[in-house]
């Protein structure tokens, strides 16, 4: 696991050189292990390594045999050794065993497809010195992140944005239209990114950029395919995949500790389980809803070693100023406090890598937003009933449900029976448009639309013949999950200099994924059942069914507890604020929150969360090796 950060322009190398490491250090967290750069009269890259495989020598750069091509690469690649194999078979010499060296002499064997022979987390970039021309790609889920954008003749590409604020040719400028779309979705919902003139590539695209030109491919996409099968079959093959992709996850060179997260939750103790490491880490915060216990219970179960620890919400609370620092954008999903916290506990104790549970509810159906939303067996019978009226039908109820008043049972049955374009835009609504646009300033309106941006989703799969469930989970694979889970737990991560790895998410999976049939998926009896079952397996019963809970984080607590409602305060009346937000709106929008006539402390926490972002990047040009005290971010500028 790395951070890569490249230019092209044609500034002298000698230049370019210095620029390189001054841009590297600013993502001196994702590689403290070791680092490397390479300049020409077309190039500069640059890498900081934090080392798994062939540690002693696996440092990027690395060349084809002729040099005529360098490439980076941050990720992993889990079937590099049978790769290696058949390139050697090929002709091709190799001067290391990373599996780095295996993606350029692929690239050299088959080109751009070397892609879809790729099966693990990665972002990566390839300069041909012949050509001066640059290919990158990132891994099909998004689980790597990879940011570009031209500005002024040059050419950036990374996999952090700030890595691009320290070179004189980067204009920093607050990208107007990502506001208003995170205000409801609580994560950068934009191709363009909160910088102007930055973007993000695409999960499962490639790019090639030469002679100032651009241009984008995708090579793989999410593919829903039911095979007609059996429960037990599916649930027979889940349970395979789940097998094997942990134990492709798990390795690492000899002395590199691998453990693993653990939760309350099915999908981490399921990874546990069919692991079996060494140690296994927790956290909890010392008031309100703790996992701790009940993680520290399924290791005594399982036999294995628990370490957890508690926070204490000033900890946790100030520290949040810093944790939007690593996320480059802001994102006002609480669990990026716990989350960072917890790969900070791992790396503590010594280890590099951890696996994680991320990608199963979206490749299971395990949301209750995509359509289990009661208890009631009546509901649920009468719904299942209606779902088998002809399209047409079922939308026409749907379309009187929507209108209804509420009744127990009518949410359930209205997410059942609307098309998925109509009902769903993902894991996240805080504010609705309409919401939005009443306490932003009118400059602000002028953005994508919500429908906008997912309906260029919908508009990829809404003609193949799947079931509205498979729909609702494309989208996710699609822009939640990329937009916000996998986000966090890359920037979680690096930001402690620790690798997290996802076997729950891989293409291998995938495959398999696609092929379970929906009914096996959301049944009566639950969420992402299949997968439950087969986990069932192998966890105590009460936890294969275990409800759902995510990162508890008490933000409800925080926004009503004097001192820190005072510190929220103190930075939503400040001066700049005003450029974006109606103050007195937003303010009284705070005030009735902690006087408990109001429960928006979702809305609260995301214009907060945007606010912190901005003035650390835009107004304080925060930058960690530099003493600034984050503990007062309200202090005024």
């Amino acid at each position: 696991m790395c951070g890569i950060v490249t230019f092209v322009d044609n500034e002298a190398p000698q230049v370019k050189d210095s620029l390189i490491q001054t841009m590297m250090n600013r993502i001196i967290h994702r590689g403290p292990d070791d680092s490397g750069h390479f300049v020409d009269e077309g190039v500069a890259m640059g890498f900081r390594r934090l080392s798994f495989v062939d540690v002693k020598s696996g440092n990027q750069p690395i060349f084809n045999e002729n040099d005529s091509m360098a490439i980076t690469f941050n990720g992993e690649i889990y079937n590099f050794k049978p790769l290696r194999e058949e390139l050697i078979n090929l002709g091709h010499h190799f001067s290391t065993h990373a599996d780095t060296e295996v993606i350029l002499h692929g690239y050299e064997e088959w080109g751009e497809d070397v892609t879809k022979r790729l099966r693990g987390m990665f972002a990566f970039l390839i300069w041909d010195r012949e050509k001066q021309e640059l290919f990158g790609a990132r891994d099909h889920f998004g689980i790597k992140p990879l940011y570009y954008g031209k500005m002024n003749g040059t050419f950036f590409v990374g996999s952090e944005i700030k890595s691009f604020l320290d070179h004189p040719n980067f204009e920093k400028q607050l990208n107007k239209k990502a506001l208003k779309p995170y205000m409801t979705f609580q994560y950068p919902a934009t191709d363009e990114t909160f910088f102007k003139g930055i973007y993000k590539l695409p999960e499962g695209h490639f790019f090639h950029y030469r002679d100032g030109k651009f241009t984008m491919k995708q090579y793989w996409d999410a593919e829903f395919d039911a095979d007609d099968e059996s429960f037990d079959e599916a649930v027979d093959k889940i349970e395979a995949a789940v097998s094997e992709s942990v134990k492709a996850h798990s390795f690492a060179d000899d002395g590199i500790k691998v453990g693993s997260f653990l939760s309350a939750g099915v999908d981490s103790s399921y990874v546990t389980a069919m692991m079996r490491p060494d140690e296994t880490f927790s956290i909890g915060f010392d008031q309100g809803y703790d996992e701790t216990k009940q993680a520290r219970e399924l290791a005594a179960k399982l036999n294995l070693k628990n370490t957890d620890a508690k926070l204490t919400n000033d900890e946790a609370f100030h520290k949040f100023p810093l944790i939007q620092y690593y996320l480059d954008e802001p994102d006002s999903n609480p669990s990026v406090v716990p989350l960072y916290f917890l790969t900070k506990l791992a790396k503590d104790n010594g280890y590099k890598a951890m696996l994680s549970g991320e990608g199963a509810d979206e490749l299971f159906a395990g949301y209750t937003a995509y359509g289990y939303n009661t208890n009631s067996k009546a509901i649920k019978w009468i719904t299942d009933q209606l779902k088998k009226l002809p399209k047409a039908k079922r939308q026409k109820i749907a379309d009187w449900l929507k209108h209804h008043k509420n009744f127990h049972g009518r949410l359930h049955m209205y997410n059942n029976l609307a098309a998925a374009r109509d009902s769903f835009i993902g894991q996240a609504r805080v504010f609705t448009p309409e919401e939005a646009a009443d306490v932003l300033q009118p400059e602000f309106n002028d953005a994508p639309s919500v429908q906008a941006i997912v309906d260029k989703i919908y508009d990829k799969i809404d003609n193949q013949n799947v079931p509205e469930l498979s729909k609702k989970q494309y989208l996710d694979i699609h822009q939640w999950m990329p937009g916000d889970i996998l986000l966090k737990a890359d920037k979680m991560s690096m930001a402690n200099s620790l690798e997290l790895r996802v076997p729950l998410l891989d293409k291998e999976m995938m495959k398999v994924a696609g092929h379970t049939p929906a009914k096996y998926l959301m049944t009566d009896q639950g969420t992402k059942w299949a997968f439950r079952m087969a986990a069932n397996r192998h966890l105590p019963e009460e936890w294969a069914t275990r409800e759902k809970l995510g990162f508890p984080v008490p933000v409800r607590e925080w926004l009503r507890q004097k001192d820190f409602y005072e510190e929220i305060v103190e930075i939503l009346k400040q001066d700049f604020v005003s450029e974006f937000f109606d103050q007195e709106k937003i303010l009284k929008m705070a005030q009735d929150n902690f006087e408990g006539k109001t429960d928006d402390r979702r809305k609260i926490w995301t214009i907060y969360t945007f606010l912190v972002w901005y003035k650390l990047y835009f107004i304080d040009n925060f930058n960690p090796h530099e003493e600034v005290n984050l503990v007062k971010v309200g202090a005024k500028a």
